[in-house]
């Protein structure tokens, strides 16, 4: 129902673009760095419509405004938060349209507070920002423990098919902290050294989807936020 393009920005960010063949529109998910985001629609000959933020993180927002000055798209992001040209402010329980797409926007903090996902139940998508990464989570820069792990399984509770688009290239790093904290598992060893082998390919490793991470992310299968806290601090001086 809904083309996904990752667009690479920086170092390790991926800015998705989200196009729906059906009407021809186009959105762009956190476009950081304007100019890749526009460059990579142009060369499909699609134009952005609408932006739609996670959180106000400047390599998630840094493009806005050039990409709203170039095309006239609204902006959207959360309410809660200082989003540069935003004229959308969405809070939980509020929708975004593509087309006849529709994406149910979830308010899931812990990275930044006032962090939203994006949910595509129909397409079987959501667009994750830097709540959860493939077999990781994002760092609790303003959010409690608590919330970042409610928001985790917030997001594991979605259907296991469902297709996890994360904002950032941190599987590896990811993965060899996975097979630390857990050595007994064999099949954190196993997607650890199939990451490995995409990686040394210069391949992408996302999307991921809940039922990978319900299997392989630690911080997923926590029992509970102290058990997630402990994780979380032990990741933050990691390797």
């Amino acid at each position: 129902m809904l083309e996904v393009v990752a667009v690479p920005a920086f170092s390790d960010n991926y800015i998705w673009l989200v196009h729906d063949p059906a009407s021809g529109e186009t959105a762009v998910v956190d476009p950081g760095d304007g100019e890749a985001a526009l460059a990579a629609a142009d060369d499909r000959g699609w134009t952005i419509g609408q932006v739609w933020n996670t959180h106000w993180h400047g390599d998630h927002t840094g493009g806005n405004r050039l990409v709203k000055d170039v095309t006239g798209c609204s902006v959207s992001g959360p309410a809660t938060e200082a989003i540069p040209a935003r004229d959308i402010a969405l809070r939980e329980g509020d929708v975004v349209r593509l087309g006849r797409c529709v994406g149910k926007v979830i308010e899931v903090p812990g990275h930044t507070l006032g962090h939203i996902a994006f949910v595509f139940e129909d397409a079987g998508i959501a667009f994750v920002g830097d709540t959860l990464f493939a077999m990781g989570c994002g760092r609790l820069f303003e959010g409690s423990p608590e919330q970042m792990y409610n928001s985790l399984q917030r997001l594991a509770a979605l259907p296991p098919a469902t297709a996890l688009y994360a904002a950032h290239e941190y599987t590896l790093s990811n993965a060899r902290f996975a097979a630390d904290a857990d050595p007994g598992s064999s099949e954190v060893r196993e997607r650890l050294r199939g990451i490995e082998a995409r990686r040394a390919r210069g391949e992408i490793t996302l999307p991921t989807s809940v039922a990978e991470e319900r299997k392989t992310n630690p911080f997923v299968r926590a029992k509970d936020a102290d058990e997630f806290a402990a994780l979380r601090r032990r990741k933050d001086s990691f390797g």
